[in-house]
């Protein structure tokens, strides 16, 4: 699926980092989302390498990177924790700073990593989400109801996970397929390495302490940044599907503003796996904002 790409397991802060790299020229991160891995950008990668040097990575917990012990307080699936991961990620394939392409969990460390680390990000471009702290604090019934997992593995230990490795590939095909656009938004040859991934030990536990984290201490650093009056200052651009909740629960844009100064952005006629649902389009929104 990656013509040209060299896989390289990268030594990061809490244990190798599963990368993909290839293409030349400015360097372009891209991090995926939940429940899925690298992988997910297999409709748009090829493409973006003819312009950009790739770097694909599977978040920690996800895809074929470590799955680190956790602590009472879920730091280790921190969301600023992650960020780290992109950082020295980065740093071995020889960049100090470079753009930011993320989608939903991954968009989440973007948004981490920029505030985090502002000399290393040059722009983003963020799918189908709004910020963390806005989404929790203003979650309605509708939201709920299209997001239960949220909420389902956030609840203490063993119940979501024990749930979860009782049949991973069930949850993965409910929490996918039941959007949108359904299972057949999915490559066979993508959804089988989403399966495969998803039934890899201890993925179950580093789920749950990925939105555990979400729900905690990432709030915890997002408050934090909140009340010190700090916004994202690199050009931020926001995509989301019309008919996916993020944009039919949350007014997108007006959220971001809050939290960036350089804010654009626009639904696109799909729903949440932007990438997998509408590559064409965001190939063509990827290409303009990030050559400009």
């Amino acid at each position: 699926m990656f013509e040209g790409f060299v896989a390289c397991d990268v030594p990061g802060p809490a244990g190798v980092v599963h990368t993909l790299r290839g293409g030349q020229g400015a360097p372009l991160l891209l991090l995926h989302g939940h429940p899925q891995t690298h992988v997910m950008w297999h409709c748009v990668a090829n493409d973006l390498a003819r312009q950009f040097t790739v770097v694909m990575m599977d978040l920690r917990g996800y895809g074929d990177s470590a799955r680190p012990a956790s602590d009472l307080a879920h730091s280790p699936y921190s969301k600023r924790a992650m960020a780290l991961d992109a950082i020295a990620v980065m740093r071995h394939h020889g960049f100090e700073r470079f753009q930011v392409l993320a989608h939903d969990r991954g968009a989440r460390v973007a948004h981490r990593l920029a505030a985090d680390h502002p000399a290393a990000v040059r722009r983003m471009l963020l799918l189908d989400i709004a910020p963390t702290l806005a989404m929790y604090s203003r979650t309605s019934e509708a939201f709920a109801r299209a997001y239960w997992h949220w909420f389902f593995l956030i609840q203490p230990p063993p119940l979501p996970e024990a749930l979860l490795d009782a049949d991973p590939v069930r949850y993965l095909h409910s929490v996918m397929g039941k959007r949108h656009a359904g299972l057949a938004a999915f490559a066979p040859a993508a959804l089988a390495e989403y399966e495969r991934c998803a039934q890899i030990p201890g993925t179950a536990k580093s789920i749950c302490e990925d939105y555990r984290a979400s729900a905690t201490i990432d709030l915890d650093h997002d408050r934090a940044d909140v009340a010190a009056s700090l916004k994202l200052d690199q050009p931020l651009r926001v995509l989301w599907g019309e008919h996916g909740a993020v944009g039919q629960c949350f007014d997108v844009l007006a959220l971001w503003r809050e939290r960036a100064d350089d804010v654009s952005g626009r639904s696109l006629p799909c729903g949440h796996y932007i990438a997998e649902e509408a590559p064409a389009l965001l190939l063509d929104e990827a290409l303009n904002f990030f050559t400009t």
